[in-house]
């Protein structure tokens, strides 16, 4: 079943579950964590060593297995989507947390994965007051990159994209100066042209392996993909480590698989900081709900028209159709950070909560 992202109103719970109660309305982060192994410990949730059923899958790819996900697939865990009637939710204490009264349901929807994902990319980067930040790619998360680095302090926000719509969004909804990819000689001349030589403090790459471009190089690589050589175009990473000024930060959000020329030596060269993960939500949730219940992120403001715009609205229609609420409901969380479930969907003894009243939503990076 497909679904990451998704409220829902509490319905049953544990015995053992204490944060939350039955009637509260509460956003559940994508990734699932369990609280007690030695990640979350360190808040590094979405390297929770206790949520995948079958870490055996991950270990080969990554040299050791990741936490489990909502809706994904056997890689990630295979846990069952949003997008049902009921929604377990394993471990309720460390992945339900209650929306204040004073959010509306569709800005307390995305705070469950684009938003912290954008956020946390920009918190990847120090900001400080005075900071030009570049972001490559405007669509949904890459939108609420531009607004969290607003949030954070940084002076001017610059927004790479080539579609029209989405430029005009950076503008309107995060207030970002934009650059049409396809209208410049070059992004890096530009970048320069506008940031009189030195380049931007941090550059954060919000796209990812099917990152749109032009050139000998583009044809390159989809050639590559096209005979199964690589699995993912890495032009906007490496234009963004080109770009970002010496001593400056690179945050990548962007799912890649294998690629090509990645620019190492860029990076050693100009001393950069890299910094990149899945998404830490459980980590800024608290804050992501204090900003929101402010006015200060209402991310529903720009994520939904991006929807609108890319035609990804159905979702959203059909939970209006039934009232605004998808019933949810939780079972009993996956054991101990040791302990490995027989199937995905097995029992175990620790708090969980059932919920109903939700909103789920397609999810998109770049």
């Amino acid at each position: 079943m497909i679904g990451h992202e998704f409220i829902g109103e509490v319905v049953e719970i544990e015995p053992e579950v204490k944060r939350v109660k039955n009637g509260d309305r509460v956003v559940v982060p994508s990734f699932i964590s369990c609280g007690a192994c030695w990640y979350c410990q360190e808040k590094l949730f979405s390297l929770c060593d206790g949520t995948h059923p079958k870490p055996e899958l991950r270990e080969p790819l990554l040299g050791y297995p990741t936490a489990g996900i909502h809706g994904y697939t056997h890689a990630f865990g295979r846990d069952a989507g949003s997008h049902a009637a009921y929604i377990r939710v394993p471990h309720a204490d460390m992945d339900c947390f209650k929306v204040p009264d004073g959010v509306a349901d569709e800005t307390a929807l995305f705070l469950s994965d684009a938003a912290p994902t954008g956020y946390m990319a920009a918190d990847f980067c120090g900001i400080r007051p005075g900071d030009t930040v570049a972001v490559w790619g405007c669509g949904g998360v890459g939108l609420m990159v531009q607004q969290s680095a607003r949030l954070m302090g940084a002076e001017r926000v610059i927004a790479i994209d080539r579609f029209p719509e989405r430029l005009k969004m950076a503008r309107d909804h995060a207030g970002s100066e934009t650059i049409d990819d396809t209208q410049v000689h070059g992004v890096l001349e530009a970048l320069k042209e506008m940031t009189g030589g030195r380049g931007p403090d941090a550059c954060i790459a919000a796209v990812g392996m099917e990152a749109h471009g032009t050139g000998a190089q583009y044809a390159y690589h989809r050639v590559k993909q096209a005979l199964r050589l690589e699995t993912g175009r890495g032009r906007a990473l490496r234009e963004a480590a080109m770009g970002c000024r010496k001593g400056g930060t690179l945050s990548v959000l962007g799912a890649y698989g294998l690629i090509d020329k990645f620019p190492m030596s860029v990076i050693m060269s100009k001393d950069m900081t890299v910094r990149t993960t899945q998404q830490h939500g459980q980590a800024y949730m608290d804050r992501l709900l204090a900003h929101a219940e402010k006015g200060e992120l209402n991310p529903a403001s720009f994520a939904t028209p991006w929807l609108v715009a890319r035609g990804r609205t159905a979702g959203l229609r059909h939970v209006q159709a039934q009232d605004g609420r998808l019933r949810a409901r939780g079972v009993r969380a996956v054991g101990t950070a040791r302990r490995k479930p027989a199937r995905a969907d097995a029992v175990y003894p620790l708090p969980s909560a059932r919920f109903s009243r939700g909103a789920s939503c397609p999810s998109s990076r770049g």
